[in-house]
């Protein structure tokens, strides 16, 4: 059990598709500390943000190979969570 929510939450993701949900279903994307569960990110992300969390989705995703200098190597999975607020509640991010 993780207890600062600053060590949770490492950067909201701020990309197109995330600016898209921000604009029809009030959900922000996070990149998340893998050993996180749903329940910890929800009150990370009302701790920090001061806003009412509805939902929250999470998702890992697989490193890829890179290309260092004449040899592959594998770029570390990481852990990504959708955090749906409900309505009338908004993060401000920029």
């Amino acid at each position: 059990m993780i207890n600062d929510p600053f060590v949770i939450i490492k950067h909201p993701l701020v990309t197109e598709k995330g600016s898209r949900l921000q604009e029809e279903n009030n959900t922000y994307p996070f990149k998340v500390d893998p050993r996180a569960n749903k329940i910890e990110i929800a009150g990370a992300v009302e701790t920090i943000y001061n806003v009412k969390v509805k939902a929250v989705r999470t998702s890992w995703l697989p490193g890829k190979p890179r290309r260092a200098k004449q040899k592959y190597v594998m770029t570390p999975q990481w852990k990504k969570a959708y955090v749906t607020l409900h309505e009338g509640h908004v993060i401000e991010l920029m």
